[in-house]
């Protein structure tokens, strides 16, 4: 819909629907919820919660936590990050803070700077809907699948 200069955010996230736009310059403080992509360049405080994409543009600042399927990362993130896919860290991205997820990908030029709980792909279970879960330390944990 309003792809980077000569970037493809769709291809990134390997997603085809349309998603919304926080733009540069913009603030918000509060929680967002939504089903889909949305793609933030503004500053953010507050909390991210997505059953789907989220794209971090190398100009935002988001200082909350972070609750999605998939997050991809060029801006600055200060906080927890919760994805039940995947985390992509993408130069010239800084995440100051605890990520638990499935899978993550750091670049080259990306900066991280805090606690990760990688489990791969086949082990873990969605993080926000097991009744199972357990917290540790504030976050969630894992159930491990049999």
């Amino acid at each position: 819909m309003w792809p980077l200069r000569g970037r493809n955010t769709q291809a990134e996230s390997g997603n085809q629907e349309p998603f919304t736009f926080l733009g540069r310059g913009a603030k918000f403080k509060g929680i967002i919820t939504f089903d889909g992509e949305i793609r933030i360049d503004a500053r953010l405080e507050g909390e991210i919660h997505t059953k789907g994409t989220l794209v971090v543009g190398e100009h935002a600042v988001i200082d909350g936590d972070i609750y999605a399927d998939v997050v991809i990362s060029r801006g600055k993130i200060t906080g927890n990050v919760t994805a039940t896919e995947k985390v992509r860290l993408l130069a010239p991205g800084v995440l100051i803070g605890t990520i638990k997820t499935s899978l993550l990908s750091v670049d080259e030029g990306a900066r991280l700077n805090g606690h990760c709980e990688a489990e791969g792909w086949g082990e873990i279970t969605t993080l926000r809907e097991s009744p199972e879960t357990v917290s540790q330390g504030g976050l969630p944990r894992a159930r491990w699948m049999s």
